[in-house]
């Protein structure tokens, strides 16, 4: 009876013991699974949580969808003067470029030729120089018998080559007024479309009662907006401006270099 009663007491400790022991894990595994189901790992290790992208509430889109004709009208005129600024740099640089191209060629192949005719039937007909050529050679055989034959040859050469080298220095120069207007007013386009939608976040503010951050954020930023959008306009517009200015008169140069030597030419008799 004894050996019966100290093997109850002994099952007995071991039952009492396991219950402490299972009620003393059951938290752990209660946090191991919680630190699973957000992302924790064994060892240590945490896996990067699972991004989702927000959509800004404050872009260009809630500008436009939210804004009335003033704000849409003045974002319309900010982008037809980007749209004229990089169209003007572009057609002026090929234009520029070309020019250049047939300056050295005019003065390849026209200055080497045996009569002025020749030498302008080996220019392009679409070049500057040719317009020049065929100017200047005009003004000599149309002043034989005419009106003019009471004005000196001297003078009738200069003016006839004068006028077609300001037609060109003319075609040369269009264009450039774009690039200057723009960069002087797309700045202040910008501040216009900022002061209209800063007056309409205060008004909404006023409605509203309060001043939070979520009632001034979205309005004051759609309204700032407008300042970078005028400056993205503007900056490209002055640089480019300036930029051409500096090639057109290299170009301007080549025009005026060629009607001279042309103008010395026919007044000094040469073979037409």
């Amino acid at each position: 009876m004894s050996f019966l009663k100290s093997l109850m007491a002994r099952g007995a400790a071991l039952s009492l013991a396991a219950a402490v022991a299972v009620s003393t894990a059951l938290p752990t595994v209660a946090a191991f699974a919680e630190d699973t189901a957000a992302g924790a790992v064994p060892g240590g290790g945490v896996t990067a949580p699972a991004t989702t992208q927000v959509e800004n509430p404050y872009g260009l889109d809630a500008l436009w969808a939210g804004g009335d004709f003033v704000a849409r009208g003045t974002l319309i005129i900010l982008v037809i003067m980007s749209v004229s600024t990089w169209y003007v740099m572009i057609t002026k640089l090929v234009e520029q470029t070309l020019l250049l191209i047939k300056a050295r060629a005019a003065n390849a192949t026209f200055w080497k030729a045996k009569t002025l005719k020749e030498g302008a039937k080996g220019l392009s007909p679409k070049s500057p120089f040719y317009f020049l050529a065929t100017s200047g050679l005009e003004a000599v055989e149309h002043h034989e018998g005419s009106l003019v034959e009471k004005i000196d040859l001297h003078t009738w050469v200069g003016l006839s080559i004068q006028r077609a080298n300001e037609q060109i220095v003319s075609r040369l120069q269009g264009g450039l007024a774009v690039l200057a207007t723009v960069g002087s007013t797309a700045p202040f386009v910008g501040l216009f479309g900022t002061v209209w939608g800063i007056y309409h976040a205060l008004t909404a503010i006023g409605i509203a009662g309060q001043a939070s951050i979520d009632k001034v954020a979205g309005p004051v930023g759609e309204a700032l907006i407008m300042t970078a959008f005028g400056l993205f306009v503007a900056v490209p517009a002055v640089l480019g401006y300036n930029w051409l200015v500096r090639r057109n008169k290299l170009c301007v140069e080549q025009v005026r270099t060629f009607s001279a030597d042309l103008h010395n030419v026919l007044l000094a008799g040469g073979n037409l």
